[in-house]
């Protein structure tokens, strides 16, 4: 690790709202530069899924959207994905571009010790052709300079003071 920066936040085009990394990495590796989206979970889910996120259709979310599909080199959004996994990803990318890293990595550090919402982050890996397990990073696909990676992995609930 060479900067952990909490609560990232990261500017895409099609809105105001930034996407917040709950912490963002800036690492390095055999030489590499890797770019770290953190999205920690307990219960919570992934935000809403991409139907319920366009229920309230505005010209914004539609230039989003393009640009997350566009970003995460992906030529289908099936509707049913967690809308938050799209942009936390796309994140990670950017910010690779940004500091010039030849990887990104979105990663899920999930405290649940039923690995809650698990199914949704399989569901989404799946668009990239991972069959996706716990404590695992796998490699997704090369996205123009950068090589995207997603990863699960499990905490201890020793750490949320339980």
């Amino acid at each position: 690790m060479l900067l952990g920066i909490p609560e990232h936040q990261v500017a895409l085009p099609g809105g105001s709202t930034k996407s917040q990394n709950d912490v963002w990495v800036l690492g390095k590796r055999d030489g590499e530069l890797v770019s770290i989206a953190v999205e920690g979970k307990v219960a919570e889910p992934f935000d809403r899924t991409v139907a319920e996120w366009l229920e309230r259709e505005t010209p914004g979310k539609h230039v989003r959207l393009q640009f997350l599909g566009k970003t995460l080199g992906l030529s289908e959004m099936p509707s049913t994905i967690r809308y938050q996994l799209l942009h936390r990803t796309a994140s990670a990318i950017l910010e690779a571009e940004r500091f010039n890293a030849a990887h990104a990595l979105m990663l899920v550090h999930s405290f649940s010790q039923t690995h809650d919402w698990f199914e949704d982050y399989q569901a989404f890996a799946a668009l990239f052709g991972i069959e996706a397990e716990l404590n695992r990073v796998h490699r997704a696909k090369r996205v123009g300079k950068v090589t995207l990676h997603l990863g699960w992995v499990c905490g201890s609930a020793e750490y949320l003071g339980r």
